[in-house]
């Protein structure tokens, strides 16, 4: 590929990669669109909450059988399954403790072939979603946050709601409610499904064509141009490195893919919200790429990698887990993280070694900053902390902004640069 031309090699791209990935995606994730935003219009009619929760139900379940056919049967037992302990413990304070424990026997039984290896991994990502927002509602109600045990429509509506069912991410049993209330369509709703569903399809071809395409053109890992006059050992270690690299960028942009497609369709469905004064802010944010390419500390890796989930983990798990200690509860967090991503030796050997990794820098971070009363913990400080020594904005804070003000210097600076050219 490398010998192409540059016309040659872009139009090969455009043809053969970029064109052909966008409308396969598209092909494959308009129904569910569509469903999401049916779904929208009819909560806006004003009908009887019941009506609103069977319907979301219905869209639920065809979205799961357009994607999954007949083995979306074990989504639908496990959440039969998650409403016949959280009914039978309905008047237990522990119902968050009960469900936790059904949840990892279902899934454990799964691990250990109950069900064809890849008949289960298929549908890894909607028992994640289903699991989690058992569990969370089943701790909410022990909380007191969530008033009393939803009806068996509620219950499955919240399971199955259609904006999250399929490729997520988890909203609260609260978010839900708001969701199907039915709140007016804007412009800035629309916007963010826009802009989520562009990063989405960016996202998915960068993923599939850094690897195939762009990778090998701008670095040929087997050219004359990268190895010429290279040491053999120096070489080697220098092309496992960026093979390395390679797996890494199309592994984490297929992620983000994941984490905007997901956006898109939450709030598509009139999910994803925060009410400001006047006006509904759509803020519904999963994955920061930025922070996870750029990052100012594992734990911002960790986190930012999909904002839903970590929230959940910290919430459920880590919070209910700190009575065995911090370092017990960061492993028992990641444990549960592992069991619902799909227990295997590779992730879970990948996972623990995070939780060290992350443990030993927070505690590491946080000794300096007392020592040094500085702003280096593994989170960004708060504006009011009391750190003598504070390090300047970061990038976040420098792009935001400038983004605040539409970018207007830069576009004054481009237009003197066009003119430059030209009267050149």
């Amino acid at each position: 590929m490398a010998t192409f031309s540059r016309q040659e090699f872009f139009q090969q791209l455009l043809q053969g990669c970029l064109l052909p990935t966008v409308q396969q995606g598209l092909d494959q994730i308009w129904l569910l669109l569509t469903i999401c935003f049916a779904c929208r219009l009819l909560w806006r009619l004003g009908l009887p909450s019941y009506l609103k929760h069977a319907s979301t139900v219905a869209g639920g379940f065809f979205s799961l059988y357009h994607f999954f056919q007949l083995h979306m049967v074990w989504v639908v037992l496990l959440s039969l399954l998650c409403y016949l302990v959280l009914f039978l413990c309905r008047h237990s304070s522990h119902r968050g403790v009960f469900l936790s424990i059904t949840i990892l026997i279902y899934l454990l039984m799964g691990e250990m072939h109950m069900v064809d290896t890849v008949t289960w991994h298929k549908m890894r990502g909607a028992q994640m979603i289903v699991a989690m927002k058992a569990v969370s509602l089943g701790f909410d109600l022990d909380r007191g946050e969530v008033g009393a045990v939803p009806s068996p429509v509620e219950f499955m509506g919240y399971l199955y709601f259609v904006g999250t069912i399929v490729f997520g991410p988890w909203i609260s049993f609260h978010s839900y409610l708001q969701a199907v209330q039915g709140r007016p369509l804007s412009s800035r709703w629309l916007k963010k499904v826009a802009r989520s569903l562009a990063l989405a399809l960016l996202c998915l071809v960068l993923s599939t064509c850094v690897g195939p395409y762009l990778f090998p053109y701008f670095i040929p890992l087997d050219g004359d141009r990268l190895l010429r006059n290279k040491k053999r050992k120096a070489r080697g270690t220098m092309v496992r490195w960026l093979r390395a690299y390679e797996s890494a960028v199309s592994f984490h942009f297929s992620n983000y893919f994941v984490g905007f497609l997901s956006e898109a369709t939450a709030t598509l469905a009139g999910a994803g919200f925060t009410e400001e004064k006047d006006h509904l802010e759509w803020d519904l944010t999963v994955s920061r790429p930025l922070n996870v390419e750029l990052p100012r500390s594992m734990v911002e890796v960790v986190t930012s990698w999909n904002l839903p989930m970590s929230y959940w983990l910290n919430n459920y798990v880590f919070k209910n887990a700190l009575r065995l200690g911090t370092f017990s509860a960061v492993l028992v967090t990641y444990a549960a993280s592992a069991l619902l991503h799909g227990f295997s030796f590779h992730l879970a050997a990948v996972l623990l070694s995070l939780a060290f990794i992350t443990y030993v820098e927070h505690v590491l971070r946080k000794r300096l900053a007392q020592i040094l009363s500085a702003c280096i913990l593994s989170k960004r400080c708060l504006p009011d902390c009391s750190h003598r020594h504070r390090l300047g904005y970061g990038m976040a804070y420098t792009v935001h902004k400038w983004s605040e003000l539409s970018w207007a210097s830069h576009w004054v600076t481009f237009g003197c640069w066009i003119f430059y050219r030209l009267i050149g």
